[in-house]
């Protein structure tokens, strides 16, 4: 692990920084929305446009990185995001900061799918494991530690959004500086969805959905605070505890994803996520209650990301894995889009608890469909151990290296039979 660190610490502080960022900028969005007398529904919208534009860069940025190069893509997007973060402050308006989320989406993604595809070309076969995992770690650890900055600074001004921009525009510099060899680009043609969903309909359904579970935390938690009238360090603590949940749980899952039929774990952890969901909207006025909940919500939740491709992956051949992801991934697009609309239309309704009663449904509709399935279906025969943790922040990248992980474990007990 050491060595590995030696040879990408640079990449990896730089994505640290960019973490930092982006996780920052999410939660003081939906604080500052608040203050600025943003409807829900309103917040909502602004909420889900990142996710239309992290979904529009992985289908045009891998075409761009052909035409034009890695650095140049890399350092213009660098220079849209700090711009728009510096430009949110001055045009505080609902539909600008829609079009500027959606922006910075496309930025964020098409900067993820730069710096991964470098991190790609750094890896061997014998650290290629070691390296995702790194990363992996690194991009939890600066969400969460994103969310400690949001009291540095008060929301209504504009030290923390200069404070991002500054962030962002940092974490190039160690990327860019330490950077030889210009990677070559390939991404695999994705397999059509109805080929993807009559192969794997629980793979399918369950990405569409965990898309909304995921886009609901990542942009809707701070709103919901806001809603429920938590003071700014509650706030800060309650988004941070959905990703500390993710932190711990994802090597339990990961390991016991190895060892079992997988049907069996996303039905677990779906119902435990939907049990401590349900708690929440009980004890909605409680603080400890929504902490637990939320811890719960994120460490069955974000781990069901890489436990839905693994379980994908025990029904195609080698030769499939990789061109799967990309069907899996779109199909978690649209899911994180409407999340939010979802989320902001009902908390408008019915008030805050509509947060919890959103996710509540989604992991529950995920529970019960994990057992549908598990009564049309045997386990499948190929027994891989193919997990391989893979975060819903990251890019296609990251996802056709684990793919890649996956592929090798599959081969070596091919060959080993």
């Amino acid at each position: 692990m050491l060595l590995v660190m030696q040879g990408s610490w640079a990449l990896l502080l730089g994505m640290l920084f960019l973490q930092l960022g982006n996780g920052l900028q999410g939660t003081l969005l939906g604080v500052r929305g608040e203050l600025e007398d943003f409807s829900t529904f309103e917040m909502s919208v602004v909420m889900s446009a990142y996710f239309v534009g992290f979904l529009g860069a992985s289908k045009l940025v891998p075409d761009l990185i052909r035409r034009v190069g890695h650095v140049r893509v890399f350092a213009a997007l660098a220079s849209f995001i700090s711009a728009i973060l510096i430009l949110y402050p001055l045009l505080v308006n609902p539909w600008v900061w829609t079009g500027g989320r959606v922006i910075i989406g496309f930025c964020f993604c098409g900067v993820y799918i730069t710096a991964e595809s470098w991190l790609n070309n750094a890896a061997t076969n014998e650290n290629r494991g070691q390296l995702l995992s790194s990363y992996m770690v690194v991009q939890m650890a600066g969400i969460v530690a994103a969310q400690l900055l949001l009291l540095i600074g008060d929301p209504s001004g504009f030290e923390l959004f200069v404070l991002i921009s500054v962030l962002v525009s940092i974490s190039f510099a160690p990327i860019l500086l330490s950077i030889t060899p210009t990677p070559a680009f390939e991404t695999t043609k994705p397999m059509s969805i109805k080929e993807l969903f009559s192969t794997s309909p629980l793979g399918c359904v369950g990405m569409f959905f965990l898309g909304g579970i995921f886009s609901a935390q990542f942009g809707m938690a701070p709103v919901f605070g806001t809603s429920a009238e938590l003071s700014l360090p509650q706030i800060s603590i309650f988004v941070a505890a959905f990703y500390i949940g993710a932190m711990v749980f994802q090597f339990p899952v990961g390991w016991l994803s190895d060892r079992m039929d997988r049907r069996i774990l996303i039905v677990a952890t779906s119902a435990i996520g939907f049990i401590a969901a349900v708690f929440a909207i009980f004890g909605e006025n409680i603080f400890i209650i929504l902490l637990g909940s939320a811890f719960f919500i994120g460490g069955m939740s974000n781990p069901l990301y890489s436990l839905l491709i693994a379980y994908t992956n025990d029904f195609l051949e080698p030769d499939d894995m990789a061109s799967a992801s990309g069907g899996l991934l779109f199909l978690n697009g649209l899911g994180a889009i409407s999340g939010p609309l979802f989320t902001g239309y009902l908390m408008t309704e019915i008030g805050p608890t509509g947060f919890f009663v959103i996710l509540a449904a989604l992991l529950g509709l995920l529970t019960v469909y994990g057992f549908y399935r598990m009564t049309q279906r045997g386990i499948s025969d190929v027994d891989t151990s193919s997990y391989a943790t893979v975060l819903p922040t990251t890019s296609v990248v990251a996802v056709e290296i684990a793919q890649e992980l996956a592929i090798e474990a599959a081969e070596e007990l091919d060959e080993s039979a």
